[in-house]
């Protein structure tokens, strides 16, 4: 089993289906698979941190009061099934005015790495994107793309892209990282 210092998971495509920008608190479902997934990992003492590009915020399109109540849904979720999660990282930047803070950007990852005294070269970010993978190997750590989401498209897009792994699902990345 490899031992992560944290698994960075990305949020919309990776832990719940995409549909699109996700505004109210009843659009938002966990895949199936997710706790089944995240609870085998937590047994194995992992640490989580959601990181999540929300854009919609700034196009108008979802509230942010929304957005804190489908966070909250997350983080209750998560202690419902004792998966640590250290906390829910997000960036409401348009992607034509960006900051660092906007994957692929690293900025939430040093904001949640000092937060928690994470060791970011000893993590491994799970992502259905090309940023999500991006983001993680200018930060030294091992990438999962899952096939979920965006996952296809991405490969389909990039065929240069070179993640440590490609699977299928988030179950499927936590039972490569459990037989690693």
């Amino acid at each position: 089993m490899k031992k992560y210092n944290t698994i960075f998971l990305d949020r919309d495509g990776t832990i719940n289906p995409d549909p699109g920008y996700i505004s109210s608190l009843e659009q938002f479902k966990f895949y199936d698979f997710t706790f089944d997934a995240l609870i085998s990992l937590a047994n194995n003492k992992n640490r989580f941190c959601i990181i999540t590009n929300q854009s919609g915020v700034s196009r108008g399109l979802i509230n942010p009061k929304d957005l804190n109540n489908i966070h909250n849904y997350i983080k209750n979720k998560f202690m419902e099934n004792s998966v640590p999660l250290l906390g829910v990282y997000f960036c409401i930047d348009h992607p034509d005015n960006s900051t660092p803070r906007r994957k692929p950007g690293p900025g939430m990852f040093l904001e949640a790495s000092k937060d928690h005294k994470i060791e970011l070269k000893n993590s491994v970010m799970i992502g259905d994107s090309k940023d999500d993978i991006q983001v993680g190997k200018d930060l030294g750590m091992d990438t999962i793309l899952v096939l979920t989401g965006r996952g296809e498209k991405t490969i389909t897009d990039n065929p240069d892209i070179n993640p440590t792994i490609i699977v299928d699902n988030l179950k499927k990345a936590a039972d490569w990282i459990l037989d690693e």
